[in-house]
């Protein structure tokens, strides 16, 4: 993935749960989305804010909701402690795919901008591996997100 500077960072899993059970847990971002979350994402035009710890601030906005389908926030401010560029996220989409596959659904993760040219890419990049194969999996499975404990 890192030969491709400007190939977005996506990640995929599948959960025996249907698209409605998926796109309802993807909106209760604070069950998944380990920190602080205020705000909500339930419809256009919602703005939620996410903390963890002094390492990550950001404002996003719900800039697209398909019922079962696909939701997509676009990230209106960004402060990330640990990069040179604190605001490197700004102006990035997270989009959310909710694919139905059977008895399953697939949901494809693609942070839109985020990509291997960024400062902060292996440090993000891992940090939504965590919160999309372990805690919103997990969510979706058990019903708990997880502190990713970094």
């Amino acid at each position: 993935m890192k030969s491709n500077q400007n190939k977005d960072f996506t990640v995929s899993i599948t959960v025996k749960k249907t698209p409605a059970e998926v796109y309802r847990a993807i909106n209760d971002v604070a069950a998944w989305w380990v920190g602080k979350v205020e705000g909500q994402a339930l419809k256009a035009g919602d703005t939620f804010t996410y903390r963890y710890k002094d390492l990550h601030e950001s404002k996003q906005r719900v800039v697209e909701l398909s019922p079962n389908k696909k939701v997509v926030w676009r990230v209106d401010d960004a402060n990330l402690s640990f990069a040179k560029n604190k605001k490197e996220w700004k102006g990035t989409d997270i989009v959310f795919e909710i694919i139905p596959d059977g008895d399953n659904s697939t949901i494809k993760f693609t942070h839109v901008g985020l990509t291997p040219a960024f400062e902060c890419f292996d440090a993000c990049s891992g940090g939504w591996e965590f919160y999309i194969t372990k805690s919103l999996k997990n969510f979706l499975t058990n019903g708990k997100g997880i502190d990713p404990g970094f």
